[in-house]
């Protein structure tokens, strides 16, 4: 009876040493490892003898993976791992899978845990239950060395962010790591949006997201970031517009006599080379439109067009030109896909606001937005909807409220109001040579401009359909990349 009673003692005291380890593993991704012993037990005469294996040494070393976790970091008792991306309260996305748990348990502590078990079993009457319960408190209160915790969380950040999180020199994640206690660990693909923190305490981990939290949200409502998208309304896609903004660009810049060569020929970021008119079109316009640069020299005493703050940069690309409803924000890839199914979403109502009739637009004159037109920082074409009944204005008033019910705009922003036009020139596009230019200009004289063009009919266009475009960022034809679309009316509906 004694023996049977060890034998079922010992079963489950090791049973239960093996579950508890192997309910500790070590949460690493794709991998999973844990130390297990076994016990033969053999009886000679009234020796009884326990041979332990640790089958944790024929294990080949393993190079663990921390994988980003944990909305909240706190311990864990199950290694349950659950890949989803979770909204906290205050808007911030975080990959959520289970607490990563490093527990390890000494093969010496629980040799001498079993062999003290067994000698109990031998020596006492105490009954098998209450035995296994005085093992699980003495595996479970353990030494400090039993057991040592690592907290992780993956913050939805944004690879047009991490710059501003690392700070200058890497000088913002490093006060971040000292004073919290963790580490930052950033990704090493620009495809990645997620920052990942590790640390010891639950606060620590918690601590430094928020403040990363924090961070985020000054930066994209300052400055400091550029916007990255917008909802455009293409008018590039009509040629004979492409062509006379091509003809008005050369005019003023006066291609070929007041002009150097180099200074317009230059490739920009944000227009293809072979965009431009051939060389026979190019000298055609030079002569037709020679005489604007000299009337432009000659009423601002024979000054150039340089001097006027005047170059090519300042223009807008006529294979990028369109009407912009809404300037965007959208950092990380979550948000744009977010953006693209909002605008797809609202594809039906646009056209309910249209009447499901095609629509069309009248540029006519130019006009100064900012400053004087002696410094003159936008200078645009005025949009007329043909007929007036302000469909088009109803359908950007759709668009608008749908971004701005999703959260994707600027509250700033939310409340500018919507004022449609064809921008041609804008100083804030300039491109700065440290060599060639040492001032700062951030305006033009356009009374030259102006006087030859303030009147100027640019033609009436039919709108087919609106973007949500990415800036510097261009598609085959020379227009911005089109990251969703929605179509407008091109037909007229037939009762």
């Amino acid at each position: 009876m004694i023996a049977c009673r060890s034998l079922i003692g010992v079963e489950r005291v090791l049973k239960f040493t093996n579950t508890y380890v192997a309910s500790r593993s070590y949460c690493f991704q794709g991998q999973s490892a844990y130390h297990c012993l076994s016990c033969n037990f053999m009886m000679s005469g009234r020796k009884k003898k326990i041979c332990l294996e640790d089958h944790s040494i024929k294990q080949k070393k393993m190079n663990y993976i921390w994988r980003p976790i944990a909305t909240n970091a706190s311990s864990c008792d199950e290694s349950l791992m659950k890949d989803a991306l979770v909204e906290s309260e205050d808007g911030c996305k975080v990959q959520e899978t289970g607490c990563s748990t490093s527990s390890t348990i000494s093969n010496e502590h629980l040799t001498k845990i079993a062999a003290e078990a067994m000698s109990e079993i031998a020596e006492s009457d105490t009954s098998p239950s209450q035995l296994l319960d005085n093992v699980e408190n003495r595996v479970l209160e353990g030494d400090s060395s039993v057991s040592t915790e690592k907290h992780s969380i993956s913050v939805l950040v944004g690879a047009s962010l991490f710059r501003f999180i690392k700070g200058k020199g890497g000088s913002t994640q490093k006060k971040i790591e000292e004073d919290m206690g963790v580490k930052i660990i950033m990704p090493t693909s620009k495809e990645e949006d997620f920052v990942t923190i590790e640390g010891i305490s639950v606060n620590s981990v918690n601590s430094a997201s928020e403040k990363i939290q924090a961070i985020i949200d000054e930066t994209v409502n300052s400055r400091n970031l550029d916007y990255s998208h917008f909802i455009s309304l293409p008018l590039a896609i009509h040629p004979e517009l492409v062509n006379k903004l091509i003809s008005f660009q050369h005019s003023i810049l006066g291609i070929g006599s007041c002009m150097d060569e180099n200074t317009y020929t230059e490739s920009d970021s944000n227009e293809d080379e072979g965009t431009t008119t051939d060389t026979k079109e190019v000298d055609q316009l030079s002569k037709e439109n020679s005489g604007v640069a000299v009337e432009l020299k000659a009423n601002d005493n024979s000054e150039s067009v340089k001097d006027l703050g005047i170059d090519k940069s300042i223009f807008i690309k006529p294979k990028t030109f369109h009407l912009t409803v809404l300037m965007l924000k959208l950092w990380n890839n979550e948000r744009i896909k977010t953006a693209s199914e909002v605008l797809q979403s609202i594809s039906s109502k646009v056209m309910e606001a249209l009447d499901n009739r095609p629509l069309s637009i009248r540029l006519k004159g130019l006009e100064c937005m900012k400053g004087s037109l002696a410094k003159a920082r936008v200078l645009y074409a005025p949009v007329e909807e043909i007929a007036s009944e302000g469909r088009l204005l109803r359908a950007c008033q759709v668009i608008i409220d749908a971004y701005v019910e999703a959260g994707l705009v600027l509250e700033n922003d939310a409340k500018q109001k919507l004022k449609l036009h064809a921008t041609v020139m804008n100083a804030r596009h300039r491109k700065r040579n440290k060599n060639t230019w040492t001032r700062k200009v951030d305006s033009f004289d356009a009374r030259g401009i102006f006087k030859q063009y303030g009147s100027e009919d640019w033609g009436q266009y039919l709108i087919r359909e609106a973007h949500l475009s990415q800036r510097f960022s261009f598609d085959e034809n020379g227009y911005y990349h089109c990251c969703a679309s929605i179509p407008f009316p091109e037909n007229m509906q037939v009762e």
